[in-house]
């Protein structure tokens, strides 16, 4: 059993008796009420997607599914194809990634943990930092260098997000894929 707090993307959990792959998780604190969490889910067997709200303490079984590391290899649309060290080849759907897809590009070689549930290949968890070169940000403001000093890049991928004053494009920069926060240059 884990919290709702505890649950991230990718983690599938049993509810109504039927298993839910956690696509985002968003948590509210509030000073005197407990921590909210809304998670958006999306429904193993029947393809459907749902918004729901949990508080953070609320207790869900965690569906222990297989796990098998693999690599990226290429996207097919709608699928994402991965390929373990076997060279056996698994299809996840686009879907099912969530906020995972954009991190995902040509030639990553991060490796993966693709979850099977009866098995299909249902979802896809990125470790828990990447590399990716930033294609494009804004020069730095000349004089502000009060505080942490953020501007907006965009990476490999197409994904944006807040970077260091000092990062310029064409620098490969460590991301969070859990925070989705930039967390230093390579």
């Amino acid at each position: 059993m884990k919290t709702a707090h505890e649950l991230r993307p990718g983690n599938v959990i049993m509810l109504d008796g039927n298993p839910w792959v956690v696509l985002k998780t968003e948590t509210t604190r509030s000073g005197r009420n407990a921590a909210i969490v809304k998670m958006k889910l999306k429904n193993i067997l029947a393809d459907t997607t749902t918004e729901t709200t949990f508080k953070g303490e609320d207790k869900m079984e965690d569906i222990i599914l297989e796990r098998l590391d693999c690599t990226y290899s290429y996207f097919a649309d709608p699928m994402y194809v991965f390929m373990d060290s076997e060279y056996n080849q698994y299809d996840v759907e686009a879907g099912n990634l969530g906020e995972a897809a954009q991190y995902i590009v040509d030639g990553m070689e991060e490796v993966c943990q693709v979850t099977f549930y009866e098995g299909k290949a249902i979802s896809v968890e990125l470790p828990t930092s990447v590399s990716r070169e930033v294609t494009y940000t804004e020069p730095s403001a000349r004089g502000d260098t009060s505080g942490k000093v953020m501007k907006p890049a965009t990476i490999t991928g197409g994904a944006t997000l807040s970077v260091a004053d000092f990062v310029k494009t064409g620098d490969i920069i460590e991301i969070d894929t859990r925070t989705h926060e930039f967390k230093k240059r390579v």
